[in-house]
Parts: structure tokens; sequence; C-alpha cells
């Protein structure tokens, strides 16, 4: 091939590539849910609410950040405003607890990595620890319903009402590796049922925290 046909071949492919419109090479995303709620109003008495606010936040940086998060737990870092994605692929599951039933584990997996208890750094309000990730699981539950996606809660919260959730999408959540069986029914599974990845947008403001599923 001589110069003057390389030049001209260069020429007709440059052409090409700019003549290409630009919606056909960037990303796109769909939105197919978003639900929130509001922080300030888990609970009616202001210290358990911050309890509550305490432990979903912490849930939220364990999900971001793994189960090597600094401790003790940096309470400063924690609380800041922020907005991070977690996706899944397709067929791949989110579990909220590790301590899953048998029809899950031998399915690619992605949990929040944390166990809700002490050792991990979560908040009493006197009664247990852990107390607010129930409601962390109902918004991602009632979300990934509204988005098309396969979800399994096995036990309702049906015994106390979350605030600003339908009771119907109220979701139970327990962990404790010394009580296996009762652990894997207060879980949360979704399963991405599509043929392409979803993520899930956690948007902290401060005040309400947003959850969108986008494709």
């Amino acid at each position: 091939m001589n110069p003057t046909t390389i030049v001209a071949l260069a020429m007709l492919i440059s052409t090409v590539i700019n003549e290409v419109p630009q919606a056909s090479v960037s990303s796109k995303t769909t939105v197919l849910a978003s639900r929130e709620f509001s922080l300030a109003n888990r609970y009616p008495e202001p210290w358990v609410n911050e309890v509550f606010k305490d432990n979903i936040l912490l849930t939220l940086s364990y999900l971001k950040n793994g189960s090597n998060i600094n401790k003790p737990i940096d309470w400063i870092e924690v609380k800041k405003p922020g907005r991070f994605y977690l996706t899944l692929t397709p067929n791949e599951t989110f579990a909220f607890h590790d301590l899953v039933s048998e029809k899950y584990q031998k399915q690619k997996l992605v949990t929040t990595n944390a166990h809700f208890n002490a050792t991990d750094g979560f908040r009493s309000d006197g009664f247990l620890f852990g107390d607010g990730v129930c409601h962390l699981a109902s918004l991602l539950g009632w979300v990934a319903r509204d988005s098309g996606l396969t979800v399994e809660a096995p036990t309702n919260h049906d015994f106390r009402a979350i605030p600003q959730i339908p009771r119907k999408f109220g979701v139970s959540i327990y962990s404790l590796a010394a009580d296996y069986s009762r652990s894997t029914v207060q879980n949360l599974y979704i399963t991405n049922n599509k043929d392409r990845d979803v993520a899930f947008i956690f948007d902290y403001s401060g005040d309400t925290l947003k959850i969108e599923v986008v494709e």
C-alpha cells in the first residue's frame, strides 16, 4: 500500500468516527426506581433515633468499604454525607448479611460485610445492638421490588411499623452465627434477573437517604 493510499484511508476512518452520533458511543443509564426516607424520622425518641441513624450509616460504610473498615469506628467519617453505588451483574445476588439460606450458597453473592453487633462497632439503644438496620433493608427491598428485580425477604417486620415504609415491605434482619437457621430467614436477598448490570446508588444528604436503581 503506497503512502498516498494510507493517508486517504486514515482520513476516511477519521470521517466515519466523527459522524457516529454521540449518544451511541456514550454510556446510557435508565432509572428503574427511586425511594428515600428521612434519617430524622426513624424513631420518636431523639436519642434512640440517633442510634438507628448511626447503625444505618455504619451499615452503608461496611457496604462501601468492606469488612476491613477501620476500628474503632470513626463516627465523624461514617456520618459524612456522600454518594456511592453497588453494582449487581446478571444473576448476581445481594444478601444483607452472609448467613444465607442453602439456595444462595453456590451463587455469586455481595453482602453488606456487617453482622450488626458490638464487635462490628454497632450501637445499642438498650434493647439490642444494630437497631435500625431493618429500616435500611426495608428501603432497599422496596426499591428493588419497584425495579422488577427478584426479591426474597422471608421474615416481614410486621411486629412494628417502620416510618415511611409500607408495612408489606418491612424486612426483619438478624445475624448470629450461632443461630444460623434463624439468621437465614431474617435476611434480604435481591437477585439481578436482567441481562445487564444494575446499580444501586446510595445518596446520603445529611437528612435523607435516597436509593436509586439504574441499568
